[in-house]
């Protein structure tokens, strides 16, 4: 008897020791976290998020990527090392991008856009061209907007099912110096001064 229990409290404390280690998030369904805990675990250390979404941070090299604009040139995010350079993710059917988008045509993009140091792209999230040129109308914007199918280039810099908008502010070495959430009128302000300081 003594044996037994013995035995079940050992299997208690392996499956709460596997638990543990496998950097499952508040929230995640046990039974998932159980399935394949080595697996679970290396993917969690690989993208562990932020309060944000975020599984990028301040200081790290930004993820490199190649984007088709709505007029159908190709950038590479590593082709504008030397420039500082600001990614907005973004979508149509997004209020929040909407309310933020006229303010950064007019207080980073009209002011930078003829500094050719200065690169501004918008990442508009998993919807076609026709979408995206429709949108740039209706928002009133003249940045260069690009197509991101499947949000792919957004899982490179978030959690793939968070949310937008969200703007990433790198640096002429190509490292993360700001990443903003939503609008927040402080946060913007903040963001403008780093760029002019940064552009001059």
């Amino acid at each position: 008897m003594k044996k037994k229990i013995m035995n079940v409290c050992g299997m208690a404390f392996l499956a709460i020791s596997i638990l543990a280690c496998s950097g499952q998030k508040k929230g995640m369904a046990s039974a998932e976290a159980t399935t394949d805990s080595v697996e679970v675990a290396s993917e969690a250390l690989t993208v562990e998020a932020d309060s944000t979404g975020y599984i990028v941070r301040v200081g790290e090299m930004a993820p490199d990527f190649t984007i088709t604009l709505t007029d159908g040139k190709q950038v590479g995010l590593s082709s504008l090392r030397g420039k500082v350079v600001m990614l907005q993710f973004t979508a149509s059917w997004c209020g929040v991008c909407r309310k933020e988008m006229p303010f950064i045509e007019k207080d980073i993009w009209l002011k930078h856009k003829d500094n050719t140091n200065f690169a501004l792209i918008g990442i508009d999230r998993d919807e076609p061209l026709d979408k995206v040129l429709a949108f740039a109308k209706s928002t009133g914007v003249t940045y260069p907007l690009g197509l991101d199918p499947g949000a792919d280039i957004f899982a490179k810099y978030a959690l793939r099912e968070s949310g937008i908008t969200r703007n990433v502010l790198i640096d002429k070495e190509g490292k993360i110096v700001k990443l903003t959430r939503l609008y927040n009128e402080e946060e913007f302000a903040s963001l403008v001064q780093m760029i002019n300081e940064m552009l001059k």
